[in-house]
């Protein structure tokens, strides 16, 4: 399909669809500062699993900033596990009427999966409209080969690709632009935002403080827990209290094990997605293994250090800012001394 390319003075309406996870969002923010900056007059619009819409909050059109105009939560989730339900059926045909409310110009869907094609079926499309979405996977992600079929302009990608460049990939192939390099830097967050994060008030709480992310979907990204308890009784004997937070009842185990074993380590009570902001905000370092929360401190470029045990470094390392450290490799998981030595260095430096 041969797009001409979208000039500044033009206002198409574009809807952004990508879903999940907590990563995967994150990882889709560069594209929507790409578009703005380009088309500013544009309707862009994003679809988002409910339970990851926080993210996209500080993103939102308000007085004096035009960001997101219409963020369109999806309850797939939730949906799913209540089918037989009236009310469910209700907020269904809801979410559709959202998506039919206005007729795009331009669908982006940067997942590949059957669910996010089906979202660009569901909406309501101008004669011409591009659908935009992945040819083919990239190694060591999800990717659902019928999703094509919901698609009118297919875009190849490397095989070995960035989260964010691949989306930039589609997005400049939608809108018939040069791809960008990485020397254009992807921004993620408003400035203004990341400097005036709240502090939150979490109970035993001690600055300054360590976060731990040990925690991750999958198992083998772990980093052994022998070599959580070196590091942190490492950084808790140079003053800093180290903090090992958790998701589900497992995973607070395990918190609790490592807590058990590092002076004056704290295990929190749970908090929200929209909590992390702040808990990562107000750390002195963020530490942890390849997930959602980890990203989180590295796109709000605060000192973090990402560990990769099993899944790629080029698939998600954070290579936009000199406070983001990055260790490890599939199947080769880091020392406790290179971590160690990555972890002074980067509390030296935001000193």
């Amino acid at each position: 399909m041969h797009i001409e390319p979208f000039a500044s003075t033009q206002a198409p309406k574009i809807l952004l669809v990508k879903i999940s996870s907590l990563g995967d969002v994150l990882h889709n923010l560069p594209i929507f500062w790409d578009l703005r900056a380009r088309l500013p007059h544009a309707q862009i619009d994003w679809v988002v699993e409910e339970g990851y819409a926080h993210l996209l909050q500080p993103l939102l059109s308000r007085e004096g900033f035009r960001g997101i105009d219409r963020l369109i939560p999806f309850g797939l989730r939730r949906w799913k596990k209540n089918l037989f339900n009236l009310n469910t059926w209700k907020q269904f045909f809801a979410f559709r009427g959202m998506l039919q409310s206005t007729s795009y110009d331009i669908l982006i869907e940067t997942q590949g999966l059957l669910k996010s094609a089906l979202v660009c079926a569901l909406a309501k499309k101008s004669p011409h409209a591009v659908v935009a979405g992945l040819a083919n996977a990239t190694e060591f992600s999800g990717y659902e080969p019928l999703a094509r079929f919901f698609y009118n302009h297919l875009v190849q990608v490397p095989l070995q690709c960035h989260a964010v460049d691949r989306s930039r990939w589609v997005m400049c192939s939608a809108l018939g632009w040069p791809r960008l390099e990485r020397s254009n830097m992807p921004q993620f967050y408003p400035q203004a935002f990341v400097d005036n994060i709240a502090r939150v008030t979490i109970e035993g709480l001690k600055t300054p403080y360590v976060l731990c992310f040990h925690s991750t979907a999958r198992e083998a990204k772990r980093w052994d827990s022998a070599h959580w308890v070196t590091l942190a009784q490492a950084l808790a004997a140079r003053g800093y209290q180290i903090v090992f937070p958790w998701g589900n009842t497992h995973e607070k185990a395990v918190s609790s094990f490592l807590s058990e074993q590092v002076s004056g380590s704290l295990v929190p009570s749970a908090f929200s997605i929209e909590e992390a902001f702040s808990v990562i905000a107000g750390a002195a370092l963020t530490i942890g293994v390849d997930t959602g929360l980890t990203h989180l401190a590295a796109v709000l470029d605060k000192p973090t250090i990402e560990i990769y045990c099993d899944s790629p470094l080029w698939k998600t390392e954070g290579y936009w800012s000199s406070r983001i450290c990055n260790l490890g490799d599939i199947n080769q998981p880091p020392s406790v001394q290179e971590v160690l030595t990555a972890a002074l260095r980067l509390l030296e430096q935001s000193n």
